[in-house]
């Protein structure tokens, strides 16, 4: 069956703090309701904690790190979940679920699967 990667981009938050707690229970829930078709999920954490790695030139050339976000935007990508489905309209429909999807957005592509 069809793999779908549902990336979630909300607001840049602590979700372990206290004043998260009502929203994680949402995520909590989404998971329970659609642990059928979720492969894997996870939380990031802020993307203060980012690094972005860059290689200069080509293969092997020198490797250039910087600290915190790509980019300063609005919303910052903060998670992820492995969707199976029959295809791409029923991952649509999962990742509706998605509390992300209420006040952020999801972003819905096909997985590759190597041969």
């Amino acid at each position: 069956m069809p793999q779908y990667l549902a990336l979630t981009y909300t607001a840049d938050v602590d979700w372990w703090a206290p004043e998260q707690a009502a929203e994680l229970a949402e995520y909590r829930r989404f998971a329970v309701d659609h642990a059928g078709s979720l492969r894997a999920s996870a939380v990031l954490h802020p993307t203060a904690t980012a690094t972005v790695v860059r290689v200069e030139g080509a293969r092997g050339g020198r490797v250039v790190t910087t600290d915190g976000p790509y980019a300063e935007t609005k919303e910052a990508l903060t998670g992820y979940y492995l969707i199976e489905a029959a295809d791409l309209d029923e991952a649509v429909a999962v990742a509706a679920e998605i509390p992300a999807a209420w006040g952020g957005a999801v972003e819905v592509r096909p997985v590759i699967v190597a041969k």
